[in-house]
């Protein structure tokens, strides 16, 4: 059975950090990406990883506070986000690509994706 289960939100203060996790289980996958989405506005892409680690993609407005990574022996993706900012407040979604890799602005695609986790709140206050 395929799984991916996020942790890692919370309430915070604004500049403060988090590191939202997602651990995947059932299958390998090509890309792992990150959604949110705030009260009445629509899923928005935050940042996205290939499987091999090398490369990464992000929306414009977290470039130089967010960080995605991952750790393939644990099935685990991570990101890290410093500097938040109330905007940041959303239900953060870890996702997965099952079939096929992809690179670049594909990987900010949510259609893309076809496993979805499901979600962590988080509130950054002002």
């Amino acid at each position: 059975q395929v799984q991916l289960v996020e942790s890692g939100g919370g309430l915070v203060q604004a500049g403060d950090s988090l590191r939202l996790s997602c651990v995947a289980s059932g299958r390998t996958f090509g890309n792992y990406g990150w959604f949110r989405q705030a009260p009445g506005k629509e899923r928005e892409f935050v940042a996205a990883i290939s499987w091999s680690l090398d490369s990464t993609y992000y929306v414009e407005s977290v470039k130089g506070r967010f960080t995605i990574s991952g750790d393939n022996a644990k099935n685990t993706v991570y990101l890290q986000m410093n500097s938040l900012k109330p905007e940041d407040t959303a239900i953060y979604y870890c996702a997965a690509k099952s079939r096929g890799v992809v690179f670049g602005k594909a990987m900010a695609v949510g259609a893309q994706y076809d496993y979805w986790g499901q979600g962590t709140q988080v509130t950054v206050s002002s």
